[in-house]
């Protein structure tokens, strides 16, 4: 036999003190008493405006925000005529949980659909303003804090660290400052995490010359005009050379790609010259039956340029593992 209260019936008289005991509780601020009324209306479906908006404000005062976010969301799905009011609430409540990328994400939401109503939208958009300031007060704080920490993971020449604080301040969208580039030509600093900081360059559009000194070689050069790794003319010709292996072994394939991008990952931006990619080619190759036990005839007679990229090869293979798979 069923005993769920959708097979009870919740009595006019009943229903109607259960609403005002509520609303009273919550204008004396006894905000669990009120909660607690709430919830037995609307497990028996009452769920009028006024009940779920008395629940929102309980849950927002007791500090149950993750609660009241998740009701939020679960309300905006329906779309009906109290949409924008839920909206707002919801808005609220990350801009008090400091969500001020989501809510931003939101308000732009919103206002493409071109239909938030004059009224509110100024209240949008004040909302979005202030994120915006809070965010980038938050950016400018943990920025300048990841770069004293970079500084102190250089001198102590921590390289995974150097690499993770980059990645950090990449992540948060900081904007790279005249230390940080003064980096790429320091020579405590890993080849990797040099990668990491000229990437950042480029993810800022920054049109500024900037010299890099790596693995024994520098070079100066503007970061926005430099091809990123994938579209870089010597990946994309060392894949062509080894394209072939693709169908004749694909294990073997996968492999020498996996080299070749990490090899290009630690030298970047400062590649070989492009009568060299044939060797690079040929050198990944070998490392790749080498490391898969595969033996052919022509190993015992290697060009010179070759062998020297074997050597190259493997050295980058360590140092992109000794940081980023650390």
């Amino acid at each position: 036999m069923q005993s769920n209260k959708e097979n009870v019936i919740l009595f006019p008289k009943w229903r109607t003190a259960l609403e005002e005991e509520s609303l009273n509780a919550i204008k004396e601020k006894r905000y669990e008493e009120a909660l607690t009324k709430l919830d037995q209306l609307l497990s028996y479906h009452v769920d009028n405006h006024e009940i779920v908006i008395g629940k929102l404000i309980c849950l927002m005062e007791m500090d149950r925000y993750e609660e009241a976010q998740d009701l939020c969301e679960a309300l905006l799905k329906h779309k009906d005529e109290n949409y924008y009011h839920y909206l707002h609430i919801y808005l609220t409540i990350l801009f008090q949980t400091s969500q001020y990328e989501l809510l931003m994400e939101q308000v732009e939401f919103e206002f493409e659909s071109e239909t938030v109503p004059d009224v509110i939208y100024e209240q949008f958009q004040q909302l979005y303003d202030m994120s915006k300031n809070m965010k980038n007060e938050i950016r400018n704080e943990k920025s300048s804090e990841y770069i004293g920490e970079l500084l102190k993971a250089v001198e102590q020449e921590n390289h995974v660290q150097q690499w993770r604080l980059v990645e950090q301040m990449r992540k948060i969208n900081a904007n790279p400052t005249d230390s940080i580039r003064r980096l790429l030509i320091e020579n405590y600093v890993h080849p990797v995490t040099k990668t990491a900081i000229f990437k950042w360059l480029q993810e800022k559009s920054i049109s500024d010359e900037v010299t890099i000194n790596k693995l024994n070689k520098q070079l100066t050069l503007t970061p926005v005009n430099v091809p990123d790794i994938s579209s870089h003319k010597t990946m994309k010709q060392t894949l062509l050379l080894i394209n072939e292996l693709e169908q004749k072994n694909p294990s073997l394939f996968q492999l020498v790609e996996r080299l070749l991008y990490r090899y290009v990952y630690v030298r970047y931006p400062i590649m070989p010259n492009d009568r060299d990619i044939i060797h690079i080619a040929e050198a990944l190759s070998k490392i790749g039956e080498e490391y898969l036990d595969i033996h052919t005839e022509d190993n015992k007679h290697l060009d010179e340029q070759v062998e020297r990229y074997i050597e190259e090869i493997k050295m980058c293979e360590a140092l992109y593992l000794t940081i980023i798979e650390a």
